[in-house]
This record gives C-alpha cells, structure tokens and sequence, in this order.
C-alpha cells in the first residue's frame, strides 16, 4: 500500500515551467543565431559571384590576348609579303636595266655594221621601253604582281630586250663575216683546188694531185641535229685567218677551232705563212655529191671525218704539202701536241694515202 502512495505521490508532483525570463532569453538567443546565419550565407553568395567575376575577367583578358596575337601576326604575315613582292620587283628591275645597258653597248658596236638596219631599231624601241619603266618604278615599293610595272612585266622585258640584242648581234657577226669574204676575195690569189684525188700518190710536177670536179666547205647547216654533216651553227666556229674561194669560212667545232688557232700560230712562226686550208666541214649533201664524183675515194654518206667537224684537208699540192716537204714533216710532228695528227690510214703506207688530210683527236 505504501508503494501504492508513493507511485500516487510522485504523481501528483507538479511539473515546473521555465520562468519566463528564460524564455525569452532563449528566444533571444534564437533570433540571433538564426540572423547569423542568413549574414553567414549572404556573405558566400557574394564571395562566389566575386570569384565568379574574377574568372570571367581573366577569360575576357585571354580572348582579348588571343586576338592581339592573331592580329599581330597577320600583321607581320603582311609586312612580310610585303617586302618579298618589293624584293621581287626590285631584282627584276635590275635585271632589265642590266639588259638595257647591255642592248646600249650592242646598238654602239653594231652602227652601220648590219645589213639591215632593222634589227637595231627594234632593239633601240625596246632599250627605250626598258629605260622608262626602270625610270617608272620604285625598287622598294610593293605593289601587286600585275601591271606594266610588275616584276612578272619587267622580266617580260628583260627577255625581250635579250631576244632582241642577240638578233642584233647576230646581224652584226653576219656583216663582219661577209666583210671578211669580201676582203679576203679581193686579195686572194688564184683558187686553190677543193676536193681529194683519185689517187694519193705524189705527182711529179708541182701542180695539184685532183682531177676532179671542184667541191667547196660547207657552212653550219642551218637546223641540223648534230648528226654528221648536220651539224647546227652554234656547234661550230669560224677560223680566223682564211675563207674558201667562195667566201665561205673554214668551220670546226669549237674545240677543234681553237686548237687550230693555236697550232696556226705556230706554224706562222716557223714558215712565216698562215696554214693553207681546203676544206674543213663538209654537210651529208656535199658527201653525197663527193661520194657520186669519186666514189669509193670519197667516203659513204654520214661517216666522212669532216662531217664531224674534226677534220681538215690542206691544199692538194705535193711540193708545198705532200710528202716529206717541210710543211708537211712539220705537222705531223708538231700537231699532237696541238690535238692534230695525221691519222695512220693516211699516211704514206696507210689503207687511203691522203697527205693533205688532218684529224683533231683533243
């Protein structure tokens, strides 16, 4: 029963309630931890937007550097061209003056020295071309690559006027060439004979060893295809000192030319003459001709040694270069050294005797 009390007693306690003081204090206490809060989370919001902004500066500063790199360097890509196609032009600019000084000298040289005065006065219209677009144009500025002052126009120029020049030239050489025919006609003694005999046994007279019908050298064939007796006129050149009865120059091959120059020079000195020439370059034409006259004397068509421009005959004269004569004693041992020589199958106890017949082995 007493337990009972007790359970009953216990409650029957009143319950106590906070004072009112700590309510409100509580309360208080509430307030202001709960204001906190919200100036707590006002102030990460405005950080966030703050880095937020810095980072977008920092990419707008990136763009704006990207840009001025891009821009720079198509600026300096620009420059560049710039001074390539300036560059361009004042090269070719010089190389047209160059031309133009070039052309001046030739139209000095070439004066009442052609035969027809055309070819210099082209080359005189475009020497004048030339000094006015070179007068025209600024070496140093860059413009575009067309126009009547362009570097693609001044080489157009320059290529003219070195079309032309050569032209002029090659008038010039042609008159000089006639006007030493023409010299050498008028002082040279009787024709001396042309071609090879029947036979090369020495006459007993002094007169010449041929009987045949008179052949003459040949001048470069005009568009040959360096084949033999095709032989074009830039594979040849003109000796100096004689031209044939008919006025057509002696022609070798460059090479040959020259060491003949040279071997002449000394024959001079020794005998007091020139060599004798009869002939030299002999185009396919004439050999067939040769090779109808004579037959098998002349060689076939295509294979003769003077169809390679390497080959020459003295006059067919026996006391002046027939065997054992000083001159003839004399060439054999002096032109080896000269790239000259009497090739075996001519000499005295050859397959063919020909003293008169000289081949250029360099």
């Amino acid at each position: 029963m007493l337990a009972d009390r007790d359970r009953r007693t216990h409650w029957r306690t009143p319950i106590r309630r906070p004072s009112r003081s700590i309510v409100a204090v509580t309360a208080a206490v509430l307030v202001v931890g709960g204001a906190g809060g919200a100036w707590a989370w006002t102030e990460r919001e405005d950080r966030v937007a703050a880095e937020q902004a810095a980072t977008q500066e920092r990419a707008a500063d990136a763009l704006d550097a990207q840009v001025r790199d891009v821009d720079a360097i198509q600026a300096q890509a620009a420059d560049a061209a710039a001074a390539h196609v300036a560059t361009v032009r004042s090269d070719a600019r010089a190389v047209l003056a160059a031309a133009a000084e070039d052309a001046r000298a030739t139209l000095a040289t070439t004066e009442g020295k052609v035969a027809d005065d055309a070819v210099r006065q082209t080359l005189a219209t475009l020497v004048a071309e030339a000094d006015a677009r070179v007068a025209a144009t600024d070496p140093a500025a860059a413009t575009g690559t067309t126009g009547p002052h362009s570097a693609t126009a001044l080489r157009a120029g320059a290529a003219a006027l070195a079309a032309a020049d050569a032209a002029a030239t090659a008038a010039h050489e042609t008159w000089l060439q006639a006007e030493a025919a023409a010299a050498a006609a008028a002082v040279r003694p009787a024709a001396k004979p042309t071609a090879r005999p029947a036979t090369g046994a020495a006459a007993p007279s002094c007169g010449t060893t041929y009987t045949g019908p008179p052949f003459y050298t040949s001048p470069a064939t005009a568009g040959g295809d360096g084949s033999n007796g095709k032989l074009p006129p830039e594979s040849l050149s003109a000796i100096s000192w004689d031209v044939d009865p008919r006025g057509t120059p002696y022609y070798l091959t460059t090479a040959a030319a020259g060491a003949l120059e040279r071997l002449n020079a000394a024959f001079r000195a020794q005998f007091g003459h020139n060599l004798d020439l009869d002939l030299t370059y002999r185009d396919y034409d004439t050999q067939v001709a040769m090779r109808a006259a004579l037959g098998s004397v002349a060689a076939k068509p295509g294979t003769s040694s003077h169809g390679t421009g390497l080959a020459l005959d003295v006059p067919e004269l026996p006391c002046e270069y027939g065997w054992d004569t000083p001159q003839r004693d004399w060439l054999v041992a002096n032109g080896p050294a000269y790239g000259w020589v009497s090739p075996s199958w001519a000499g005295r106890n050859g397959s063919n005797p020909e003293y008169w017949h000289f081949e250029y082995r360099g």
